[in-house]
């Protein structure tokens, strides 16, 4: 039997090349604040297969993504055990462009301490008289730059990201950054639409896109996982403060509220975290 080893080991996922394809395993691990944690959530890795599996068959009429198939009888024998199955998704490779495609539908994290200081997100002028965790008029767009392990993203406009495109496709820079700017924005008015008919506010996501051997516009990465998306539940929700939350924003809470953990959480909040995650994902795929 042929052994595989990473290629490449991510903060969530490890990445195994398989010849004409990779082969995508989200691990247990979970980072918060660009940090991975000690602990790990049990059974995390198979939801956000399951729950990226599920919006890429239901968004692929917006544009075409990277998933071929997430059954490890697909793949090599190595892959084909309880160790890789139900969390592993062989896909087509991909040339990533080096943007997070974020878009916010409601203002809260640091966009909300944003608009607080100067009534921007990202540079972005919004409407006056907001209130936390209101609303947009309009989805906005925010990209950011991808960094490595243990740095920081930072925020760009998107002429920025224009300029970070062009320097690596200087002809077809502008056509990328805008391709990917609307892709993002039709993605999430459809799955956060969906949602809402399912109980759940989507705040805000990321999305990540590469190019085929073609040069077309993939979507790629993970998608509306509660590890790349602010899930809230609809019943409840009001705005002008935060909101209970589906996802790994659960975590940073506790830690923020426990600065000295060394990035270790207790038991009751690893319980909590995968039974929020299962939460979404049940309510989203019912």
């Amino acid at each position: 039997m042929q052994e595989f080893l990473p290629i490449k080991e991510g903060k969530v996922r490890e990445v195994y090349d398989n010849g004409d394809s990779l082969i995508i395993v989200a691990t247990d691990r979970i980072s918060a604040f660009d940090v991975i944690l000690k602990n790990k959530i049990t059974g995390k890795g198979a939801v956000l297969t399951k729950m990226s599996e599920f919006w890429f068959n239901y968004t692929k009429d917006i544009i075409q993504n990277h998933m071929i198939s997430t059954s490890v009888k697909d793949m090599p024998e190595f892959f084909q055990n309880e160790r890789f199955d139900g969390r592993s998704m062989m896909c087509r490779k991909l040339k990533m462009l080096p943007i997070e495609c974020i878009v916010r539908g409601y203002i809260t994290g640091s966009g909300w301490a944003s608009y607080k200081e100067n009534g921007t997100v990202c540079g972005i002028k919004l409407p006056e008289g907001l209130k936390e965790s209101q609303k947009l008029p309009e989805p906005v767009y925010t990209p950011s730059t991808k960094a490595e392990i243990g740095l920081h993203d930072e925020n760009i406009s998107f002429e920025q990201s224009v300029e970070v495109l062009e320097k690596i496709y200087p002809q077809k820079g502008r056509e990328y950054a805008q391709k990917i700017k609307d892709a993002t924005i039709a993605l999430y008015k459809k799955c956060a639409e969906y949602a809402l008919s399912k109980g759940i506010i989507i705040a805000d996501t990321k999305f990540e896109f590469g190019l085929d051997e073609n040069g077309n516009v993939v979507l790629g990465d993970e998608m509306l996982t509660p590890d790349s998306s602010r899930f809230w539940p609809l019943d409840g929700y009001e705005a002008g403060k935060g909101q209970p939350s589906f996802d790994k924003q659960f975590v940073r809470d506790w830690l923020k509220a426990n600065p000295d953990s060394g990035y270790l959480l207790p038991e009751d909040v690893v319980a909590k975290t995968i039974g929020k995650y299962k939460e979404a994902f049940d309510l989203l795929t019912d």
